[in-house]
């Protein structure tokens, strides 16, 4: 693909750096990867990264399906809070918190069920009207857009919005400017230093454009926290977790049971060392 046609041109973490192209070979071309910090980004058009966004848009967004997963969700979420009302020694209802990309308000009627003062920005007006009739308080629109006062909250969270964007240092800058002295900025995305990335390669979902809408730019623990830094943030801690060797659709049923045993065993390793999938800064 010519330079001139792709969506992202530099480094997203800010380098000067150049980009060279890596072994991971997906259909929009290989995965550039930045040679000053080892950032990855895909090398998708405009076009096709407005197309894959528009999946977001829909009025069930990221509502989880009732039952066994409603409430693997709800324990998700309930280990993020507590880690917030931890590391700010104070109780919900006296913490202020920000979602940003909220979606339709699966994390806020977390946060609100255990007594945070939550409320969301959701830029795709389907699944944020869905989190208002759910009673939830959301702004229909970008973070900036919102005009928050200064220093008004205790707590923001970013779940899978960094590796959507472009440019991701002006929203940084913003929640910077609208958290509390102390406050706590908790971003979620995927870890491309991960033992699933390198043993899947390519083939990681999470590289996937089509299977993850927007996803364009792929952080490792070094990037984020060069990154967050730059924005004026001290890093309190970055924990990892999940550990997958093998797509299920590309194999027969005992061999993906054997690699998930495995990756099960794997799990606590890939914790301690900073390689599991999932990354929360």
């Amino acid at each position: 693909m010519h330079v001139d046609e792709r969506y992202l041109n530099t480094c997203p973490v800010g380098c000067n750096a150049a980009l060279e192209e890596t072994e991971y070979l997906l259909p929009e071309g290989a995965l550039l990867r930045c040679t000053g910090c080892g950032q990855l980004i895909n090398q998708c058009t405009e076009e096709r990264y407005l197309q894959s966004m528009q999946e977001f848009n829909d009025p069930r967004g990221t509502l989880p399906e009732e039952g066994l997963e409603q409430r693997r969700r709800f324990r998700r979420s309930k280990m993020f809070l507590d880690q917030i009302t931890k590391l700010l020694a104070r109780s919900p209802d006296e913490i202020r918190l920000l979602d940003v990309g909220c979606s339709s308000g699966a994390f806020l009627e977390a946060a609100a069920r255990l007594g945070f003062l939550a409320e969301g920005v959701e830029p795709a007006a389907r699944a944020a009207a869905t989190a208002q009739a759910a009673g939830l308080k959301v702004y229909t629109g970008l973070l900036h857009e919102a005009a928050y006062q200064y220093r008004q909250f205790d707590a923001i969270t970013l779940f899978e919005v960094i590796e959507h964007l472009k440019e991701p240092l002006p929203l940084l800058h913003e929640c910077r400017r609208i958290l509390r002295p102390g406050g706590i900025l908790l971003i979620g995305t995927g870890n491309a230093a991960s033992w699933s990335a390198a043993a899947l390669g390519a083939h990681w979902e999470y590289f996937d454009i089509s299977k993850h809408g927007g996803h364009i730019s792929f952080y490792t623990p070094t990037t984020l926290a060069k990154l967050t830094g730059q924005a004026g943030f001290e890093v309190a801690s970055i924990k990892t977790r999940s550990v997958r060797f093998l797509d299920r659709s590309n194999n027969v049923e005992p061999i993906y049971i054997l690699a998930k045993i495995g990756a099960e065993l794997v799990n606590p390793l890939a914790k301690m060392l900073g390689k599991g999938s999932d990354m929360a800064l």
